[in-house]
């Protein structure tokens, strides 16, 4: 048998794995994304939906994505970054209030967008409770499964604070309270009241009010867009609560406005002769003996 050489060129190391690129990058957890989309046979074909939270370093972005053999679609979306439209005095805010009212827009826009907005209102006033949606009427409520990517889930972990908006937006998230606010891991005991206090932003007005005691000057400094829009400790609650309200009342997606005056131009440096490229090395040449005297 003649001795065949294998060689591993570029173009084999580009195909090795190439399912599995996300996997080695540590971007996609596989073993928990073929539980959430593989559906069974006797569902024919109808969508496996998702509730994906991700943050970045200045958003939570939750969406409503079911699988396809082609690819995934989102249905409905929801970021952060809205909600100063709906009376957020904050920009760039991504704590677990800001996740928990991300959640609730979300749930809100999905079903307002499939008509179960009015049959499915979910929890209006949060406390903290367990709350899981009831079927109701003809339609079934939207179920969805949470998938929480590669994000840490900790007990009081901020997705769980989206999931949670979703849920008391009317949305059927499978889920327990093991994970929440004032869950006691020793004790098996659950305080509804700890979590409220997450959800209207009671943990960062604490803070505020001790930081603005022992502090003053970290205080205008640390929480400069509270003090620029006159919003302290004791109004952190109501913000939200307008928050929540106006998200109820009209969740609707409303595209930002692009300047269009700068489409299709190019700010691109002139050409340069001869005489001006060799002048130009003589600059820098000159500046370099220059810094070197010094």
């Amino acid at each position: 048998m003649a001795f065949l050489r294998v060689v591993k060129s570029k173009a084999y190391f580009k195909r090795f794995q190439v399912k599995f690129k996300r996997r080695r990058e540590g971007k996609t957890d596989y073993y928990a994304r073929k539980r959430l989309v593989a559906q069974d046979k006797t569902k024919y074909n109808s969508p496996k939906y998702r509730l994906v939270v991700r943050f970045t370093n200045k958003d939570v972005i939750a969406q409503i994505i079911y699988a396809t053999l082609n690819s995934d679609i989102v249905l409905a979306a929801a970021y952060s970054h809205e909600l100063p439209r709906f009376g957020l005095k904050v920009k760039n805010c991504k704590d677990y209030s800001a996740s928990y009212a991300t959640g609730l827009l979300l749930a809100r826009r999905a079903l307002t967008k499939l008509g179960l907005a009015t049959q499915y209102v979910g929890q209006e006033k949060p406390d903290g409770n367990h709350y899981i949606v009831e079927e109701s009427g003809e339609r079934r409520p939207l179920l969805v499964l949470l998938d929480v990517g590669l994000h840490c889930t900790s007990t009081g972990a901020r997705v769980f604070g989206a999931m949670k908006g979703a849920a008391d937006g009317g949305l059927e998230v499978p889920h327990n309270t093991r994970r929440f606010p004032g869950f006691n891991g020793e004790k098996k005991k659950y305080d509804p009241a700890v979590l409220r206090k997450y959800i209207f932003g009671g943990h960062v007005a604490d803070y505020m009010k001790k930081l603005q005691e022992s502090d003053p000057e970290k205080y205008k400094l640390q929480f400069s867009q509270y003090v620029k829009a006159g919003v302290k400790h004791d109004g952190v609650e109501a913000m939200w609560t307008a928050v929540h309200k106006a998200i109820r009342a009209n969740p609707a997606f409303v595209p930002t406005t692009k300047n269009d005056s700068q489409k299709g131009k190019r700010n691109l440096q002139k050409k340069r002769n001869l005489k001006q490229r060799q002048n130009r090395v003589k600059q820098l040449l000159a500046s370099a003996e220059k810094a070197a005297a010094q």
